[in-house]
């Protein structure tokens, strides 16, 4: 305890911590937060609390995400703080499903960036995760994205990648990658992926397809592969998804 408490004071020795957190408590649609070099949380907001059904600042610090988080939920975090503190590499713009409690799905975008000394030891870490809302209207997206987009979703199952978008959107990749940033705040890859998990997320909730057909609907070559990337985002798998949505409609 006497050394987590001189990294928590050395980690946030330059950052005003009370400002931090009174300034992202202004904005709902992002959750901070401050983490030791045990991974524990030494500052969050109050979305942050939010999200987990927390009431009080107290509930969370000194607790790691897989504390206050049961199952994947958590632990994927926890394993995320831990590759960013061992390796002293940030997280940046990281596309993930979180959720509201009692279930609500939100996209985010999570960054992570090490906490260091003056000797250049990682300390801890500081970082937020920003929900994904579209920044625009739909009459400041070219015509030909547009139909791009539409004629992806209308069909998942064909093959599509941030190349074929491109071409029939009529764009250069680098034009393309410039607008779904500045749309969506996604890579053109991020935002076909978010797509297809989307699609998949609703199908799994409210049909009764076998999951290799949704696997198949959604345009994976084989359930190995959707459910790989389905976990990528949502940090569960698809069946563990639709057993939590089903319990969700059953209270």
């Amino acid at each position: 305890m006497r050394d987590d408490r001189k990294i928590e004071q050395t980690a946030v020795a330059s950052i005003d911590v009370g400002v931090l957190q009174t300034l992202f408590d202004l904005n709902p649609d992002i959750a901070f937060f401050i983490k030791n070099r045990a991974g524990r949380y030494i500052a969050v907001n109050d979305s942050l609390l939010a999200r987990h059904g927390l009431k009080r600042k107290s509930e969370a610090l000194g607790k790691r995400p897989q504390d206050i988080c049961p199952g994947d939920f958590g632990r994927l975090p926890t394993e995320q703080d831990q590759r960013v503190l061992s390796t002293g590499k940030p997280l940046i713009d990281y596309l993930e499903l979180q959720w509201y409690r009692p279930g609500a799905a939100v996209w985010c975008l999570t960054s992570k960036l090490p906490l260091q000394d003056e000797h250049g030891q990682v300390i801890g870490l500081i970082g937020f995760s920003r929900d994904l809302r579209a920044p625009v209207g739909t009459e400041e997206i070219p015509l030909g994205f547009a139909r791009a987009i539409a004629e992806f979703e209308t069909d998942l199952s064909q093959p599509f990648s941030p190349a074929i978008l491109a071409e029939r959107s009529g764009l250069s990749s680098n034009r393309l990658g410039r607008l779904t940033k500045r749309l969506f705040s996604l890579t053109p890859s991020q935002l076909l992926a978010k797509t297809r998990v989307a699609a998949a997320s609703l199908l799994l909730r409210e049909s009764t397809l076998s999951i290799v057909e949704i696997a198949q609907r959604c345009g994976y070559a084989d359930q190995s592969a959707f459910t790989r990337a389905f976990r990528t985002l949502t940090s569960v798998t698809p069946s563990e998804f639709r057993r939590g949505a089903a319990v969700s409609k059953s209270t």
